[in-house]
């Protein structure tokens, strides 16, 4: 289909019934559909929203074009858990009904606040030359799902000096009052993490720009400030970010900047440690984060990236979201680790004794965790999707003597936007031994390595014959497997 900007951007109740029926029985032939993430029930899924603890239930919101999977009119698709892993929809959705939101309402986050959720998103609204305007808006969501908008904008026009990009609004509770984070683009094109500050929700102070010394290219987008463990964290989504200043090869990266503290009087990161990649694999971006009632740091991101095509576009859906990861600092570093809810996802255990130079192969159904203790001077790779000759394969390359790994997607019949790379590569202890957990999902993967001090997300799309685990290593070592919940 060739979707004209008319179609991408019909009004919901244009849609007739036949075309969505249609749709949705083309999702259910799909051959690459998760088992255990979060997906669209139809059309396109992407950035995370309003990611929030309220009335005895975690809530999470994701940016949905149930249609198709293209980017049109963006709608609040919600789901909830107990548990954080079986996420079912939920009633409470935010659609462009409004003419503060006519042309999709964007991203943006939830917090409680007395017996209700608050939520504050983006409405993004183009007028008849097709220019936009950006506004900052506000939702109410009762125990029972209804939800009511507030019927002016928290924040009318962006401030003095930024242009109509001016999105995701990320608030927080501060001291005796609220911040409000939101990303930004200067009108010389440059980014900006912006900052509000309100006391009740209603009336917002502008703070300027977080005044950060690095490159945060040409926009920011889906900014969070984070507090946890003594330390401040920022999580950010630069565009346009230079090369010589960060080492990234996706389209846009997601990255994060550790500090010691957030300093409300002079708007700024006290001690900030150099930006990185919050995510060293393929198709890790706009992760968003809230601080749960148990003290933990939670994070979720969507398994996407703008400006891709994937093969599951044919097959009328799009994307996913990660698994819930908590945060946590270890000895002045970040590390992201499957929250402990996540084995309850384990049916059944195998332990794998992988003998020095010698294949290992496992029949799989694709759904399975995999725990593996590597020894230190050991080389050896682990190839997920795999057919019978492992040729055609997800491959997971390590070398604990140089201190080297390796992901590559290559090897496979449908490649991924080939032109921003089809390796990553990672750097580990020289020397030392290694530890990985691996999380495999019909077409897509999650490794973490020693603990969550690197992670590596990828899509990877087999054939029906790739469902071999195949662990090849120069050294013995151990192994354990788990299926997991279909």
């Amino acid at each position: 289909m060739e979707w004209t900007q008319e179609m991408r951007y019909r009004p919901y109740r244009e849609w007739d019934d036949d075309y969505i029926k249609k749709v949705e029985t083309c999702v259910k032939q799909s051959t690459w559909r998760l088992n255990y993430h979060v997906q669209p029930e139809t059309g396109l899924l992407n950035d995370p929203n309003g990611f929030s603890f309220f009335n005895g239930k975690w809530h999470l919101f994701y940016q949905s074009f149930p249609f198709g999977p293209v980017h049109g009119l963006k709608s609040w698709h919600h789901v909830a858990s107990k548990d954080l892993i079986h996420w079912e929809s939920e009633e409470g959705t935010i659609e462009p009904s409004s003419s503060y939101d006519s042309h999709g309402a964007y991203s943006g986050s939830g917090i409680p606040v007395g017996e209700e959720l608050f939520l504050a998103y983006t409405g993004n609204v183009r007028d008849e030359a097709w220019e936009r305007q950006s506004y900052q808006l506000g939702a109410w969501m009762a125990a029972d799902g209804n939800i009511e908008k507030e019927s002016n904008p928290l924040i009318d026009q962006p401030p003095a000096g930024i242009t109509a990009h001016f999105r995701d609004p990320q608030i927080i509770r501060y001291k005796e009052g609220y911040l409000m984070i939101i990303g930004g683009q200067t009108t010389v094109e440059k980014g900006e993490v912006l900052v509000f500050s309100s006391k009740e929700l209603t009336e917002w102070e502008y703070q300027g720009p977080m005044k950060i010394d690095e490159d945060l290219g040409f926009m920011v987008e889906c900014p969070n400030l984070l507090f946890l463990e003594g330390k401040t964290l920022l999580l950010l989504c630069p565009q346009g970010l230079d090369k010589k200043s960060l080492n990234y090869q996706n389209i846009y990266p997601n990255t994060y900047i550790l500090a010691e503290d957030y300093l409300e009087s002079t708007n700024e990161l006290k001690n900030p440690q150099t930006q990185r990649v919050l995510d060293e694999g393929f198709d890790l971006y706009a992760t968003q984060a809230f601080t749960d009632p148990d003290g933990r740091c939670l994070s979720v991101g969507w398994i996407g990236l703008p400006e891709m095509h994937y093969p599951t576009f044919e097959e009328g859906w799009a994307h996913s979201l990660s698994l819930v990861k908590e945060l946590t600092i270890r000895e002045g570093k970040l590390y992201q680790y499957p929250v402990i809810e996540t084995t309850y996802l384990r049916q059944s255990e195998e332990v794998l004794d992988l003998a020095a130079m010698v294949k290992n192969v496992t029949e799989t159904t694709n759904t399975y965790e995999l725990q593996v203790a590597i020894p230190a001077d050991c080389q050896g790779s682990i190839r997920i999707f795999s057919d019978s000759t492992g040729e055609q394969a997800l491959v997971l390359s390590y070398d604990t003597a140089k201190g080297t790994l390796q992901l590559d997607r290559s090897k496979t019949q449908y490649p991924l936007d080939p032109e921003f790379g089809e390796t990553r590569e990672s750097r580990i202890p020289v020397n030392e031994s290694l530890k990985l957990a691996l999380f495999v999902d019909r077409s897509t993967c999650e490794i973490f390595v020693n603990g969550g001090k690197t992670v590596l997300t990828a899509n990877y799309y087999p054939t029906e014959t790739q469902t071999n685990l195949v662990l090849q290593s120069t050294k013995q070592s151990n192994a354990k497997y788990y299926v997991l919940e279909k």
